[in-house]
């Protein structure tokens, strides 16, 4: 799945926590969330300062914040996971390891309780 696509899937299924997705689909999508969320932050201190509130960047954060708990609830079902283990990422440092070694393994290849 390519970068667009893998966003415009993402934002497709806004809040569709149920089913599966691929490596690809949540990566992209979460690089196309680091990138906005800068892009929009470099707006924002151009045009506010530095230090100051970054509305544009807190915006794009904040609408982007469920569909992307739902690419990595679709992203941990392909893994054979529940969509809840995301809670890890409240655990600083192990739990985000954990969460990307997750995120990154191959999907499972047959049928399981996801999908």
């Amino acid at each position: 799945m390519d970068f667009m696509t893998s966003v415009k899937t993402c934002l497709s299924k806004y809040a569709t926590f149920s089913g599966r997705g691929i490596r690809s689909e949540f990566w992209w999508f979460i690089l196309f969330c680091i990138i906005g969320g800068m892009v929009l932050g470099a707006i924002d201190a151009m045009i506010f300062g530095y230090g100051s509130v970054g509305i544009f960047a807190l915006i794009f954060q904040l609408g982007t914040i469920i569909p992307s708990l739902a690419a990595g609830a679709r992203r941990l079902h392909d893994i054979g996971k529940s969509g809840w283990w995301q809670l890890l990422n409240l655990i600083p440092i192990i739990g985000w390891i954990i969460l990307i070694y997750w995120m990154a393994q191959k999907g499972q290849d047959a049928e399981n309780q996801y999908g």
